[in-house]
């Protein structure tokens, strides 16, 4: 399925979930441009096969919400960037070289990682909100559905909706902490970037929040 422009109405009901969460029937027909009947039609028959279910959210007034989200099995329509192979080379690489060697590897791939994504990305000297721009461009094509926002308060968050590696982070946390250390030695010591929510906790998706850092600067994102 291509999550980026999905492209039946089953489809962009399944992007819809992803990308923003639980949703009323009703929320989700506005996001859509469709009739409310139009997504209940789809919502029965991601149902059926066991995509999609509800919960019923009691209100202060009224009836109740039902609320529709994704089910496990929904995950699969999402893109996995060859994950089984990568455990397995993950596995391998523990099997002989053990967890010292593992960890070698990981930090030279983000080693490698750091020097691609700075050649793509615009200078320290750049708007921080045009890096993150950038930065969430960059994930996005490799698949993590990536988006950023800017919150009133003037902080600006990228968010990951899929984690396209989230078998092989769940083998090795180290590729997680790693990842955090990318996204602060590309975006610049000017700021400073803390994950707020994490797939791997259980939550909907990864958060990163970013904001200008005050004081002195930091050396290769270590204070």
């Amino acid at each position: 399925m291509g999550t980026n422009a999905p492209g039946s109405g089953r489809e962009r009901v399944l992007f819809v979930l992803k990308t923003k969460g639980p949703q009323t029937a009703a929320r989700m027909a506005k996001r859509l441009s469709v009739t409310a009947m139009a997504v209940r039609q789809h919502l029965a028959v991601l149902q059926a096969e066991k995509l999609i279910d509800f919960t019923d959210e009691r209100r202060q007034v009224g009836r109740p919400a039902r609320v529709w989200q994704l089910t496990p099995k929904a995950y699969a329509r999402f893109p996995d960037r060859h994950e089984d192979l990568a455990v397995g080379m993950l596995q391998a690489v523990r099997r002989v070289f053990g967890d010292e060697g593992l960890e070698r590897l990981i930090a030279e791939k983000t080693r490698q990682q750091t020097d691609s994504y700075r050649v793509r990305m615009a200078g320290s000297d750049a708007p921080i909100e045009e890096r993150v721009r950038t930065l969430a461009r960059i994930r996005r094509e490799e698949g993590y559905m990536a988006e950023w926002r800017r919150q009133r308060d003037g902080t600006l968050e990228l968010v990951e909706n899929h984690c396209s590696i989230a078998k092989a982070a769940h083998f090795c946390t180290k590729l997680c902490s790693c990842e955090l250390q990318l996204f602060r030695f590309v975006l610049g010591d000017d700021v400073s970037v803390e994950r707020t929510e994490h797939i791997l906790s259980g939550d909907r998706c990864c958060t990163y929040c970013i904001t200008e850092r005050l004081g002195e600067p930091v050396v290769n994102g270590t204070p």
